[in-house]
């Protein structure tokens, strides 16, 4: 998990978003307003990825219309996988899959201790076909438009459908 004397400065994933979000945002968002965690990968003192969580919920008219069967019409906890990032030198050695493994374990430990549905990621335009690969599927969301700039893309893995990577 992040630390407050982890240096992030260096920090360089190729998208000046998610790079200003873990230098500027990441560490005030956990250590001050206690809004994520963020858990990072290292190799020695070099962060080489990062993903930051959030609990949350999800209404179940917003789930893929195959997921809405046999769940209770209310409010439904989920685990957000709000950012998930890897540096430039270390893209292409699986840091993002191990990132991924972990947000997977703490939402099964979620599941057991408080319940939780599965996980919800804002996938950028770029990152789609990441998150299919392990089983994520779109959903639809009819608000929040962002105008000129790709929006993200909302997608949900179930909790029983979590691959064991």
């Amino acid at each position: 998990m992040l630390r407050p004397a982890d240096d992030r400065s260096n920090f360089e994933s190729g998208n000046i978003d998610l790079d200003r979000f873990f230098r500027r945002f990441a560490g005030q968002n956990q250590f001050r307003h206690h809004i994520g965690a963020t858990y990072i990968a290292v190799e020695g003192e070099h962060v080489l990825g990062f993903a930051t969580i959030a609990g949350g919920n999800i209404e179940i008219e917003d789930l893929p219309k195959t997921r809405r069967k046999k769940l209770p019409h209310y409010p439904l906890p989920i685990l957000r996988l709000a950012r998930l990032a890897v540096d430039q030198s270390a893209q292409g050695r699986g840091v993002g899959k191990l990132l991924l493994r972990a947000v997977f374990q703490i939402t099964r430990d979620m599941a057991e201790s408080v319940g939780c549905v599965g996980v919800v990621v804002d996938a950028k335009p770029d990152a789609v076909a990441f998150y299919e690969r392990y089983g994520f599927e779109p959903f639809e969301v009819i608000e929040g438009a962002l105008g000129s700039r790709p929006e993200p893309l909302p997608m949900f893995l179930p909790l029983g459908e979590i691959p064991r990577v």
